[in-house]
């Protein structure tokens, strides 16, 4: 790495994800320094593969931005100064004038040096063909001499005009020519190349290429022609001339009915132009080349946008490496219950779908090498695929890859967040979807076994369900006394500007009174007035400090409500899981024929007059599992209301909700009236509210709260779902 620093041409766009991150877009020029590059460890000769560097920090030339950039996002360019002594400006030097084209004398064209010191990207093309090509568009595509005569050398072939790379009234003169000579200026401009655009080196991967025969898949609307020609072998500079021609050829076909010039003519003409082959042409070569141009005109290279590439493993934020959990029992990768092994992202989505946050499971990654894995992870209601990479015997998310399995890098962030890889997945790995529990959802064997079980998560469940009540209280109560807070500082605020305004007004009038008391020798007027100035000065003393004291509480008491609004949060998730790892054992222990007293006895319910929490009852249910007993569809509140007047309290119905659509109502009688609550339908279930919403169908709510009194979610529903309005009413 001789020089300061390199130069990349950015292939996709890319929408920053962190602060330190920098925009791109399609062909920025982005300058990296070779310090930035040592201090990563990398080779000489590493700088030109930046897919393999990672994360790259460079200066994006365009915006002005340096930042971190992903290597898989950008082509290498070629080596830079990085600070380049300032221009001086040079004595103006007036030109000799242009040539001018004579008649019956054929000029050459003045030979242009190779296309990487003709121009430089962002620019997409040498500057001289652009004018070129832009004349020919505005003088007229229709012509039929158009590119005809520019191959021929006959003493009758129109002149072809001198041309330089240098010459300022290159544009003027330009307007002088007609179709016939500015096509003539381009094919022997492209001949005086001293290489051609598509080089030597890519002619035999393109003579296979087209033997075989294969054409482009109509579904993908690539070939193998334009994958050797988007492969390394190809220069930048050549890559982005072959596109500009390309598009300009395809314009040139669109009037293919006036000017004769298809896409098989286009190809005769300006393939042997574009493609050289080593040594002596032959016909057999110059059809070649014909077919080769006929191609990418069919491909549409210049049309397609690549799809961006996997992004580069993001580095951890500045932390040290934890060390990794390591499983107490030493389990290896394929008997964890949460690896899946080879199946398809679509059988992941199947088995994700409406779990809770944290749920997660690891199958072996899409790329299928050896070694990596994709975590998936739900969040927000969305599945997040994580790259598990694996390198020198050790895996990880991002470098350093510091764990010694995928087992042990799963059971530290089972206990440690995602944070510490990507802010923005501030979770654990909590649920895992166990590859073991789908074929049979409960673990034990035994009735009595399945019954313990069920009280160990019932049990945990109202602790947990207990400790989010308490929070919520305390949550409550303190937002109610930062509200109050608030309005006690609003208040300060006023007082201490009355005070300040009598203190001034106080100090205006004083000033005049006391020179005048002074004048009279009247010192203990004197004396009194200013004790009263000194005592208002201090009493506005006194309400500041108040204030601020009360400022202090308030930001501490605020801190402390964030954090107990984290707790909550935090909560849900186990909440809803152990609330759904309750229902599949209750669902188990029904099917087997358990009696329902045991199952009372195992939830801790022993009074049989009290509420009891069941999915499946006895025979007095079944107008309960019946969906058409209460589910009514797209009807009016008031339709609802006609329904159940006069109704025994707890007859109820569910219907579809007219001011939320999306969700639904719950119409039900409640000492004589209608009342209606809305039923929410979320990423985990339905339900009335957070973090209830997690029951997996209409029909397991309604079973639900046949028993469970609406109480606990509005003060004014102490009322269970007894009655399907549809339903034979008890008499």
């Amino acid at each position: 790495m001789e020089a300061d620093g390199f130069q990349y041409r950015c292939l996709y766009a890319y929408d920053k994800e962190r602060d330190e991150d920098i925009e791109l877009k399609p062909d920025d020029i982005l300058t990296v320094d070779k310090a930035s590059l040592l201090s990563l460890g990398i080779r000489e000769g590493d700088e030109q593969h930046p897919e393999q560097i990672g994360w790259i920090l460079g200066y994006n030339e365009r915006t002005r931005q340096r930042g971190d950039f992903p290597g898989t996002y950008v082509q290498y360019v070629g080596p830079v100064k990085m600070t380049t002594p300032p221009s001086h400006p040079r004595s103006q030097r007036p030109l000799p004038p242009a040539p001018r084209p004579e008649p019956h004398h054929s000029q050459p064209v003045a030979s242009p040096e190779d296309l990487t010191g003709q121009f430089a990207p962002p620019d997409t093309a040498p500057p001289l063909l652009i004018k070129l090509v832009e004349a020919i568009e505005k003088t007229g595509l229709d012509c039929k001499t158009l590119y005809r005569t520019a191959t021929s050398s006959t003493p009758d072939s129109p002149p072809v005009p001198t041309l330089s790379l240098s010459s300022e009234s290159l544009e003027s003169d330009m307007g002088q020519w007609d179709a016939d000579a500015l096509s003539a200026a381009v094919v022997r401009y492209l001949q005086e190349l001293p290489s051609p655009v598509i080089p030597v080196a890519v002619y035999a991967e393109l003579l296979a290429a087209v033997q075989r025969g294969a054409e482009p898949t109509p579904a993908e609307g690539r070939g193998p022609v334009r994958d050797i020609l988007e492969g390394p072998s190809l220069p930048l500079h050549h890559r982005l001339t072959l596109q500009y021609l390309l598009c300009h050829l395809e314009r040139v076909v669109q009037h293919s009915e006036s000017n004769g010039l298809d896409p098989h003519t286009i190809g005769q003409i300006f393939g042997p132009l574009l493609i050289r082959g080593s040594g002596t042409q032959s016909e057999t070569d110059t059809e070649f080349f014909a077919l080769v141009l006929e191609r990418l005109l069919l491909e549409r290279v210049w049309e397609q946008e690549p799809v961006p590439p996997a992004l580069p493993p993001k580095p951890a934020k500045a932390k040290s490496a934890s060390t990794p959990v390591v499983n107490g029992n030493d389990i290896s990768l394929s008997d964890a219950e949460w690896y899946w092994g080879d199946i398809s992202r679509e059988e992941v989505n199947d088995k994700m779908r409406d779990t809770p946050d944290g749920t997660f499971l690891v199958r072996d990654a899409s790329s299928k090498v050896k070694g990596e894995y994709t975590l998936t992870l739900r969040k927000g209601g969305n599945n997040k695929l994580i790259k598990i990479f694996h390198r020198a015997g050790k895996y990880g998310f991002s470098e350093p890859l510091t764990f010694n399995s995928v087992v042990d890098l799963i059971n530290h962030y089972r206990h440690e967040s995602l944070a510490q890889y990507n802010a923005k997945l501030d979770s654990r790995l909590l649920f895992p979807i166990s590859k073991y529990q789908q074929e049979q959802l409960v673990k034990e064997d035994s009735v009595e076994a399945v019954g313990e079980q069920l009280k160990v998560y019932h049990e945990q469940y109202q602790e947990k369900s207990r400790e989010y009540d308490v929070l919520y209280e305390e949550y409550t109560r303190t937002s109610q006394e930062l509200q109050m807070k608030r309005t006690a500082i609003e208040a300060f605020n006023e007082t201490i500007k009355i005070f300040e305004e009598q203190c001034e007004t106080q100090e205006r009038f004083s000033r005049d009174t006391i020179e005048k008391l002074r004048r009279e020798g009247n010192d203990k007027e004197i004396q009194r007035i200013q004790s009263n100035s000194e005592k208002l000065k201090s009493r506005v003393t006194e309400i500041h400090e108040s204030k601020k004291k009360l400022e202090q509480d308030l930001k501490k008491q605020a801190l402390d409500n964030r954090e107990i609004d984290k707790k909550m949060n935090s909560l849900k998730p186990d909440l809803m899981q152990l609330r759904k790892l309750r229902d599949q054992y209750l669902v188990w222990l029904t099917q087997k024929g358990a009696r329902q007293r045991r199952i009372n006895e195992w939830l801790g319910i022993r009074n049989e007059t009290e509420d009891f929490y069941s999915l499946v009852d006895e025979e007095e249910e079944q107008a309960h599992q019946d969906e058409r007993t209460w589910y009514v569809g797209d009807i009016k509140r008031s339709h609802a209301e006609e329904l159940l007047r006069g109704k025994l309290d707890g007859t109820f119905l569910i219907r579809e909700s007219q001011t939320q659509k999306g969700s639904l109502a719950c119409s039900v009688v409640v000492d004589g009236e209608v009342k209606h609550c809305v039923i929410y339908k979320t990423a985990t279930g339905y339900g009335f509210a957070e973090p209830y919403n997690l029951y997996s169908s209409l029909r397991n709510l309604v079973l639900h709260y046949r028993h469970t009194s609406l109480v606990q979610h509005n003060d004014s529903l102490n009322v269970t779902l007894a009655y399907p309005v549809l339903a034979q009413q008890p008499r």
